[in-house]
Parts: structure tokens; sequence; C-alpha cells
């Protein structure tokens, strides 16, 4: 099977719904990572026929009547990603199960284990919040429970669960949110009761030690959750996925989710116990050659009448109950002394288990074992707490997360980056292992060592990528809370809503100290006029404001009043006040900076360093050359690369000539009714000047964002020195005064075209 082939059936709501021809391309991308599998009830599986009588259309319309008012729409916002979800928004499906109580199931990549907000639409269009008070460790299935007083304009109705009416050749018809559209009822008949567990790729979400049922009822992006009714109207099964190169449609049987459902009616915790252990089932012919002996397999097919195979050992993940007891190939043949061939009597007796041995046979190689490994809370390894820090998310690493990518649970999963951890190199998908030199296994204890760092301070960190355990990465993180708090939350179990606490922080900062530094010196006697003006500058934003394209940002700034500490830089480079600047001096010094002003109209802004802070005042203001370059002049392009490192370049001046850019997509900064300069030629650099032979400043080589369709184009040009001297003057001045601008955008035309008009 086509891993990517395998969807969600969630989806974000559309964008239009006349673009018919692309709603199911679209649908089709996943919102959560996930994929389901199915648990099967019986005692071993088997090919069930569905009885003969058939169902008249009068019938069917009778029990859809019936049954459509108790179907949802349901809109989920998840509102940070989590675990093996992202943030975002989509659509779903579920159904009410019970009315008094007001509890509808749906599936739990819909309910989520991270936070969320959601609602239910019912038939009638009366919207009710929803609580999350459950979703299944493993298993694709959740309840949101609502307040029955609530809906007041309509009677509510509910379906009746049947986990065993499943039946091959069975015909059932799929009520819901099918591709947004609120209501659609969709066809099949059941062709499977014992689908293995489709994969939907590693490090997502993906449901395990179970069955699908499996039909061609080609269900799309919007209709998880949906309830499978057969002919009586009641449900037999919860649509949980989809096959998008074909018609095939996935259902999770409702053994399981009836126990479950159940316990919650009563007001009991679910119990739900791990080996940590993954089984699939495999045919007796491949069981054979595993080991299991002829007289084994009469006697288990004897036991199991219709039966297709047993259950093996197909990962055990390290670390946990199950390791050094079980093994890979492992064929799986009593459970409490009790045959078992399928799932359903293996989780049953997990979940009456937990913290005690259970005790299992199996054939290895031949010969039987006696095992008695201690049953494991599923739910202890669920994170159900969160740290926000830096406008990142972090929790415990997850069972789901770590046995995709065969790791042992421990260490802190960065869900989100954020901002402080972004701007450490540190990526979504990391686990965090050591933080400030010490050892981090989970996320309180991230809590207690962020606690005692001061805003300021650099601090190592230790980590390694989900996807590449074996590669362990050191970056220095500073600490900044000054944009994000920094939070821990924790899951209420009982609403599923998420009460977070502050996280404490010293009362004392880190402030910079005074360093010397030496600058790197020019290529030839021009650029080592001006070298010791250019400073690098980077520039991190938080926030994604003013139709900013990106959040981090470097280039080659000018230092125009060494006294001062003013450095001069384009605006693609500090595109708004909003963010961190720093500057690095002689590419081994990197100084605080604040953004003092960023032109309204031109590619130009101002930053300020403390010159105290550099010991024997190694930069120096540039020189601004008093006579504007002209076409044909000769200068020299003097930059920084992206090693620090000064390049030179000469050239000539080939055009002066006006700025022309294109209306991008997205509203955002964009020069107009200005002249620029274009050399014939350029050193590759992250920007820089270009100067005369004697080192004076000709021009700010300033880069430029255009954009093309959907792709973004950096370009570089020389802003005049005239330019710049005015944006100086005008800073002096009062860089709050008001700037005055035409409102109109002009261009040049041919005289021919002039006559014309006039």
């Amino acid at each position: 099977m086509n891993r990517l082939a395998l969807l969600d059936l969630s989806q974000p709501p559309r964008e239009a719904a006349s673009r018919q021809g692309s709603i199911r391309r679209r649908l089709c991308r996943p919102v959560f990572a996930w994929a389901s599998c199915i648990a099967l009830g019986a005692s071993a599986p088997m090919t069930t026929q569905a009885g003969s009588a058939d169902v008249s259309a009068a019938d069917w319309g009778e029990v859809l009547e019936r049954a459509t008012p108790a179907v949802v729409s349901i809109r989920i916002d998840s509102v940070r990603a989590f675990d093996t979800g992202s943030a975002g928004n989509s659509v779903a499906t579920g159904f009410v199960i019970d009315a008094e109580r007001g509890l509808i199931l749906t599936n739990r990549h819909v309910v989520s284990p991270g936070p969320t907000s959601a609602e239910a639409v019912f038939l009638n269009n009366e919207e009710v919040a929803l609580d999350p008070i459950y979703f299944d460790p493993v298993h694709d299935f959740g309840i949101y429970r609502f307040d029955p007083a609530a809906v007041r304009f309509m009677e509510l109705a509910e379906l009746e669960l049947d986990p065993d009416g499943a039946k091959v050749g069975a015909e059932v018809r799929i009520i819901g949110n099918d591709a947004g559209e609120k209501i659609s009822i969709l066809s099949g008949t059941i062709a499977r009761l014992d689908r293995s567990a489709p994969e939907y790729g590693v490090g997502r979400y993906n449901d395990f030690n179970t069955f699908y049922y499996q039909s061609a009822s080609s269900t799309s992006g919007g209709s998880s959750g949906s309830p499978v009714i057969d002919a009586r109207g009641r449900v037999v099964a919860l649509n949980a996925g989809a096959n998008r190169a074909s018609a095939a449609s996935f259902f999770l049987p409702l053994h399981r989710v009836m126990h479950a459902v159940e316990r919650i009616q009563s007001g009991e915790q679910v119990p739900r116990g791990t080996l940590q252990t993954s089984f699939v089932h495999r045919p007796f012919g491949e069981l054979a050659r595993l080991g299991l002996t002829g007289a084994a397999e009469t006697r288990l097919r004897e036991t199991f009448p219709g039966g297709t195979g047993l259950l093996v050992v197909k990962q055990v993940q390290r670390e946990g109950p199950g390791d050094g007891v079980l093994q890979p190939g492992d064929i799986l043949t009593t459970v409490n002394e009790t045959p078992v061939a399928s799932f359903v009597p293996l989780e049953a007796a997990l979940d009456a288990s937990i913290g005690e041995p259970v005790s299992l046979s199996v054939i290895r190689g031949g010969e039987a074992v006696d095992l008695k490994p201690i049953v494991r809370d599923l739910h202890a390894i669920t994170p159900t707490h969160y740290l926000a820090f830096g406008g990142g998310t972090l929790h415990d690493l997850s069972y789901q997360k770590s046995r995709t990518l065969s790791l042992p649970l421990g260490g802190v999963y960065v869900a989100f980056r954020g901002f402080v951890l972004g701007g450490a190199g540190i990526p979504t998908g990391a686990v965090l292992t050591e933080f400030a030199g010490q050892a981090v296994s989970d996320v309180e204890t991230l809590a207690a060592l962020v606690s005692s760092v001061p805003d300021g301070a650099r601090v190592p960190v230790r980590w390694f990528s989900a996807n590449d355990p074996n590669r362990v990465v050191l970056s220095v993180v500073e600490m900044d809370r000054r944009w994000f708090s920094t939070e821990l939350c924790r899951r209420n179990p009982a609403s599923g809503a998420w009460p977070c606490e502050p996280v404490s922080a010293p009362e004392t900062t880190i402030a910079p100290e005074p360093v010397s530094v030496s600058l790197p010196q020019g290529v030839d006697r021009t650029s080592n006029r001006v070298a010791a003006s250019l400073v690098t500058v980077d520039f991190d934003i938080p926030f994604r404001v003013s139709g900013v394209h990106g959040v981090d940002f470097r280039g080659t700034g000018l230092v125009v009043d060494a006294a001062k500490g003013l450095v001069m830089v384009d605006r693609d480079t500090v595109p708004i006040t909003l963010g961190d600047v720093r500057i690095v001096v002689g590419g081994s010094v990197e100084l605080p900076a604040q953004v003092v002003w960023v032109h309204p109209a031109r590619n130009l802004a101002l930053v300020r360093y403390d010159p105290t802070l550099l010991l024997g005042a190694p930069l120096q203001s540039a020189e601004l050359s008093m006579k504007p370059a002209v076409e044909g002049s000769r200068v020299f392009h003097v930059g920084l690369d992206r090693d620090h490192a000064v390049v030179s370049q000469p050239t000539r001046i080939e055009a002066v000539e006006a700025l022309y850019m294109r209306l991008p997509r997205t509203p955002s900064f964009r020069e107009t009714n200005s002249r620029v300069l274009t050399p014939g030629a350029a050193a590759g650099s992250t920007g820089g000047v270009l100067v005369d032979k004697k080192g004076r400043v000709q021009a700010l080589w300033g880069s430029y964002v255009d954009q093309s369709g959907k792709d973004l184009q950096n370009f570089f040009r020389g802003i005049p020195v005239e330019t710049m001297r005015a944006t100086l003057e005008a800073y002096e001045a009062d860089p709050t005064a008001p700037w005055p601008v035409l409102g109109a955008e002009l261009g040049t035309i041919e005289l021919p075209r002039a006559r014309d008009l006039g």
C-alpha cells in the first residue's frame, strides 16, 4: 500500500465551494498526520456473511430519517501543535451516542490529544460548544461532551452502537460532513473485517494492535467520525480513513469503543494497559515459516473455526515492559491461559492488568515459551501537559511518536520550535536531552531548569532530530522572555481544558559586557578604507505582521555614526520595528541593538548599538560622498559575505534608472517613485556599499524583494547616497514627523505617447 495515498478524513474549511474540480485533491491533504487501525472483537477474524434479505430504498429512507438528526458536523481549532498534530483548523463529523449526558463519538484525530476548541453544528444549524473529555491513547476514537440544554430548537436523537453488527457483504450508509458539505450520505458494502492497519508515515499518528473494516465507499475530507449505519439503523463501525488512490474506506470496529463508552457513562476512568509492543496478524502459511508446528496449527484451527491466522510480535519498544521479554517474530497463542487469535481479547487482558504481570504463551523458533511481563499504564505515557516557552510548544516524547520512530521514551519533544528555540537553530521535531548542562527526561524537569535561568543568559542545549536520533547536536539558546510568556499547562481530564500556570523567572538579567574585537582587512586599498564601517545585521521577528515574508533576516549594514552607534541597512533585512536585532562585528562579536527608525517610503532602516560595548572603538563612521554617481562612473562594490569576510569587485554604473516592483500578493512594503543604481557586476555578498576609489560611499547596496506569481525573488540595487543622506537628516530632525507622500505612482513614457496624452 502506498503510504502517501492514505488520507485523513478531517479537512480544513474550503476556500470556495464553487471550485468543485479541485475539491478532491485539496481536501485529501492531511490536516492531522495519522494512520488508523481497527480493533476486531471476535475471537478470531473470519468471513461472516451478511443475511440475504434485501433492503428497499424506502426502508433505507426511514432508517436515514431517524439517524440523520443525531449526526453533527464539527469545527475544530487546534490552537497549538502537539504530538503528531499541528496547529490549524479543520472540520469533521461526530454523532450523539448519549443524548441525556451529551456524549458525541468521533475520531481521536478529531478530538486531538492537544489543546483544541471545538463546536458541533446540528442538523437545524444550532451550534453548541464541545468539551473533549476522552481520546484513546492508541485507537482512533474520542468522545466530546456538550450541554444538552444548549440545544433548544430540536429534539435530540442518539444512535445505538452495535459492535457485533458488521458482516462481510452487509450494505451500509455513511452519514457525515463529507467534503465539508455538512450532510452527505454515502453507500458501501463491507468487504473485509480483518484489514491490517494502514500506515500513514513515520512520525505521524498511526493506529495499531487492531484491525480495520474495509468498504468501497469513497469517503473524503470532513467525514472523519461519521457513523457507519446498517439497515437496522445501528452503528456498526466508525469511519476513520481512506485511500485516495482508490475508493477504499476504512472503518474502526466498536468493541473497545463500547468498553470505553460504558466506563465514561458510569463515571469511571477508562483503563488502558500496554506492553509497548506492536502486534500484527499473520496467516497460518506465514506462521509455519516462523516456527508454528503442524500440530499446533491443527489445534488452533479447531479452537478458532474459520480463523485465518494468529498475532505475531512486530516491534518491541526499547526500555518498555516488553523489552527483553518479547521478541519480534514471537507467535502469541494464549493470554492468561486463554487462547487468542485477535486483538480484542489481548487488549481486554492488558486493560485489566495494569501494574501487574500478564501471562503470555508464545512460540519462538518452534519452541513454546511462557512469559510474564508487567503491564504499563498507557495513559501514563501519553502527554497531558506542555511547556509554552519562547513561542514554542514542548512536551514529553509520546508513545505514539517514539514508537513510529523506534525510539525509547524519554526526553522533551519540540512540537513547535517557536521564536527562542528557532533562533538557536533547534527545529520542530527535535528531542531535547540536556538543558543548561542538566539531563531532561520530562517537561516538568525542563520547566524547573528554565525557571532558574535569567533573561539574557546563554545556555547550552543538547538535542537530536527525531528523524536522525544518532546525530546529537549542541546549540546555544539565549533566554528571552520579552515576547512570549513561559507557562506550564496541564490537561484537565474532566473538561478537556488546559489551564496554565506561569513558570517563575529570576529577577536579575544578564547584561552584555564590553569586549574587544579585531576587524577583518579588505582585499585591496579601496575596500580597506570602508571595511571598518561594515557590520552584519541579523534580525529575528517573533510575529509576522505587516506582510513580512519571513522570520529571520541577515544583511550588511553601514556604520553612519560610530559615536552614536547608528547603522544603516536595507528594509529587506530590517523590514519592521517589531523584532530582535543584533550586529556582528568582525565576524566574532555579537552585540544587541535596537531598531530606531524604518523609513516609511524608502528601502532604508536605522538600527543603533551601544558603542561603549566595543573596547577601543574599532568601528568608524563611513564617509558619504558629496558627489552622486552617474552612468559610467567607476565604482567598487565592497561588502561582507555570509562568513563576514570583506569582498570587493570593481565595476561601473551601467544605469541610473527608476525602480519598478510588481504588486505583492500579500500587502507589504513596496518602494515607488525612486531611482536606483545598477552596476555592471557585484561580488557575492549579503549587501554592502558602492564606493569610489577613495572609499567614499556613493550608494548602499540594498536588497529588494519582488514577487513573480507565488515566488519571491531577491535582487540588489544601489540606493543613491543622496537618499541615504536625506534619510539621516530626516531621522536626526524628527523621526516621528509625518512623512508626506504624493499618493500616486509615477513612471516614464516615450515622447510620442506623451504627445498623444496632450
